[in-house]
């Protein structure tokens, strides 16, 4: 699973796309691997994968917990 360059949302957006894909199939969730795993995993840099997640927190899908992970809704 890794970003198309020849697609034309950007690289954040895809990410989100991908992750929300993985969550809806059951395959990531109730918690969501690290930031860094799913950044590598995806092929995005780390702060490119936060602001995917920071799209699905603000869908609710996700719900991050200070010092535990990030886990779905």
């Amino acid at each position: 699973m890794v970003i198309d360059p020849q697609d034309p949302d950007w690289p954040r957006l895809q990410a989100a796309r991908l992750v929300r894909e993985r969550v809806e199939s059951g395959e990531w969730g109730p918690k969501l691997p690290s930031q860094m795993a799913m950044a590598e995993e995806i092929g995005v840099s780390p702060k490119t994968m936060e602001k995917a997640l920071n799209i699905l927190k603000a869908e609710g899908l996700i719900y991050g917990v200070p010092g535990r992970g990030t886990f779905v809704r």
